[in-house]
């Protein structure tokens, strides 16, 4: 018998209407307002994107949020988990994503709003200790991995831990931008606990 421990929680959503046309106008509003280059593609100078606009897809991903906390999470005191920043990407044809993890945030999400077949995001296991010895497997699975590739479609959501280190790869096959919006999200309330010198609150 094998029994996975500490596992690392990738959550994803659909949602299940595209684009209105109120949608459409605040991503063209929001390009428009300025995109600054990154490396390997770009990103908008707006990155409080939710605080004005995309109301709707916010309360998509708020709704998830929930979710992921409730089942993933699990804390034993109330926690507002909330949206911190929230930004547009655009990744040309052969364009990519380097290597990265999000600081100063718990859960991090992406939710993409245009993309093509073969469109995807990989995330790599960042334990130093595990590559110490190095084992050329038979085949790959979800234990002698050190990274892992999701599928990503037009509509849906990927919700991780912001610590986890991922990228997305040039998609030479792509013919058309890639557009996704990215976000991170922390907490307010009670952290820890008092009686083991842990209690960290948060307002």
């Amino acid at each position: 018998m094998i029994t996975n421990i500490f596992p690392i929680s990738i959550y994803t959503a659909k949602r299940d209407s595209g684009l209105d046309f109120s949608e459409k106008k605040d991503i063209k509003d929001i390009i428009e307002e300025g995109m600054k280059r990154n490396t390997g593609n770009t990103s908008s100078n707006n990155s409080y994107i939710f605080n004005g606009k995309l109301k709707n897809i916010k309360q998509f991903c708020e709704e998830h949020i929930k979710t992921y906390v409730e089942q993933v999470i699990y804390p034993k005191e109330e926690l507002d988990f909330y949206i911190t920043q929230s930004w547009l990407n655009i990744t040309k044809p052969g364009e990519f994503h380097h290597d990265h993890s999000h600081p100063n945030s718990i859960i991090s999400g992406v939710f993409y709003i245009s993309t093509e077949e073969d469109d995807k995001i990989t995330f790599n296991d960042s334990d130093k200790v595990k590559k110490l010895i190095a084992f050329e497997p038979k085949e790959y699975n979800i234990w002698n991995s050190s990274v892992w590739t999701f599928s990503v479609n037009t509509n849906e959501l990927i919700l991780f831990p912001s610590w986890l280190e991922h990228m997305v790869q040039p998609n030479e096959k792509a013919t058309v931008d890639r557009i996704s919006l990215s976000f991170n999200i922390f907490a307010k309330g009670v952290f820890g606990e008092r009686g083991g010198q842990t209690e960290l609150i948060l307002e």
